[in-house]
């Protein structure tokens, strides 16, 4: 294998590991939620998703898990307090 690949593939590892330099500014993903698939998306500093929850009250169990999931990949403004709110019901 060649010196500059192997290189490459131990920058990546080390990429993988330090998520604090990912920070997502768009994406659009399938969601199989427990009765049908949901589309979910962050674009232009905001979430959507075609679930009914998320219509009613713009935030949703979709949505929540993907912010749990990507973490400190997302940028300030897609993240809810949503802890703060579970621990207060």
């Amino acid at each position: 294998m060649q010196s500059s690949l192997i290189g490459k593939i131990e920058k990546a590892h080390r990429y993988a590991q330090e998520t604090d330099r990912i920070t997502f500014n768009e994406f659009s993903v399938i969601f199989r939620g427990t009765n049908d698939n949901h589309t979910v998306c962050y674009s232009d500093q905001q979430w959507s998703c075609t679930c009914n929850f998320f219509h009613d009250r713009g935030l949703c169990a979709h949505t929540m898990a993907l912010e749990k999931v990507l973490g400190k990949m997302l940028p300030v403004e897609a993240r809810t307090n949503f802890d703060a709110a579970e621990a207060a019901t």
